[in-house]
């Protein structure tokens, strides 16, 4: 080539560069990576309201200007799907298995919306994948049975799935919260779990079975809604960083060990099962609590300790004696305010004069074995019209 003509050639070469950088400016990310976004664009579609992907143009890179994508070194690392703004439209479609190819994913989440179909297995085994969040859409299908090493949380409520609980998902070993919630899983949980959780929602399933030997780490536990059975002592023992704890609606039995009202539970729900005998709390429940213990068949005297919290269901079960003065003095002071007591067999509640409950407290203590106090009266519609119980079933609960 002639000395002359070179300048000119350069400049033809970078022009050229300059326009492809332009034109194909998707060409810095990853071709698996892009393909991959074509048939999510092409598998799922804005809800009536939404315009998450009007943003997505293939003509411009993906990487800078796609709502909902994050690169690194030309791989997409985070990927969230539809506006996460509350109250945004969602999505429909299906979740695309090419998904699965993005092997430098760290962060996938979904909108709620109207997605539908199965998870695709290979979503669950990304070997980066940290973070999985698809609840709140029509998801279905069973879940598989191995899972990325690496998952830290994973939230696939309020969805469609069914079947089984793989045991390897509970021995995860980052795995700090799992949501699994308001699903249609069948079947035994394993008997013991070692992944290191914070967070285990497994309520509003078909779960049966007794409860596992679960982590200390545990400080959020709901199971609720469930068919579990058998006693909770075992495998509640060694739970001492709980602050959450909702075993309602099961069929668990028992007595309800002493030692979990040392905990730092702020809402404890044991309500609707069947735990039987008296309790002993070995400190006071943590001031301001919830506590929710109703429709069980629990007996013996109501213990002082339990005055401490803020809201509390006792009702139906099968408490007697005299009600402590510790939950009167707190009625008074206003620091109580719900005492749920009817449908039990108490016999006697001293209001000392002068005392007034605030207007504002919900007090409950009809149909016991007592004269009511004249100034609660705000009980539940629920709770039927009977002040007293009859006599002859007070007679095996009276004292003195």
């Amino acid at each position: 080539m002639a000395p002359t003509q070179l300048p000119l050639y350069s400049f033809l070469i970078f022009s050229l560069y300059i326009y492809l950088s332009i034109s194909f400016a998707s060409a810095i990310l990853h071709p698996v990576d892009y393909l991959t976004l074509q048939s999510i664009h092409r598998s799922m579609s804005d809800l009536p309201g939404s315009k998450f992907f009007s943003s997505w143009d293939f003509t411009t890179d993906p990487c800078t200007t796609f709502t909902g994508v994050s690169c690194s070194g030309g791989r997409i690392v985070f990927l969230s799907l539809g506006d996460p703004r509350a109250g945004s439209a969602g999505l429909a479609g299906t979740l695309p298995a090419s998904i699965g190819r993005l092997t430098a994913l760290t962060d996938l989440s979904l909108v709620p919306g109207r997605v539908t179909g199965t998870i695709p297995p290979s979503i669950f085994r990304l070997p980066n994948l940290r973070f999985l969040a698809l609840s709140s859409n029509l998801l279905s299908g069973r879940l598989p049975d191995s899972f990325s090493p690496f998952l830290r949380t994973i939230d696939i409520s309020s969805n469609r799935l069914s079947g089984f609980l793989p045991a390897s998902l509970f021995h995860l070993r980052d795995l700090s919260t799992l949501i699994m919630s308001h699903n249609r899983f069948v079947g035994r949980l394993p008997n013991q779990v070692s992944s290191p959780l914070i967070h285990l929602d497994l309520k509003n399933n078909l779960l049966s079975g007794q409860i596992p030997t679960l982590p200390s780490s545990l400080q959020y536990l709901s199971l609720s809604s469930n068919h579990l059975s058998g006693q909770v002592e075992t495998s509640l023992a060694k739970l001492v960083n709980l602050n959450y704890l909702d075993l309602s609606f099961n069929l668990l039995s028992g007595w309800i060990p002493g030692a979990l009202f040392s905990f730092p539970i702020r809402s404890l729900h044991l309500q609707r099962n069947s735990f039987s005998g008296h309790l002993n709390p070995t400190s006071p429940v943590h001031e301001g609590a919830l506590l929710d213990l109703s429709y069980n068949q629990l007996t013996g005297t109501i213990p002082k300790e339990l005055s401490m919290a803020g809201t509390i269901y006792l009702n139906s079960n099968k408490f007697f004696g005299e009600v402590p003065g510790e939950f009167v003095k707190r009625l008074v002071e206003g620091k109580i305010r719900l005492l749920y007591l009817q449908h039990n067999y108490l016999t006697k509640m001293v209001i000392w004069s002068g005392a007034a409950i605030p207007v504002s407290a919900s007090v409950c203590v009809q149909d016991n074995c007592m004269v009511l106090p004249v100034e609660l009266s705000s009980c539940p519609v629920r709770s039927g019209r009977r002040k007293t119980r009859p006599a002859w079933q007070c007679n095996v609960w009276a004292k003195g």
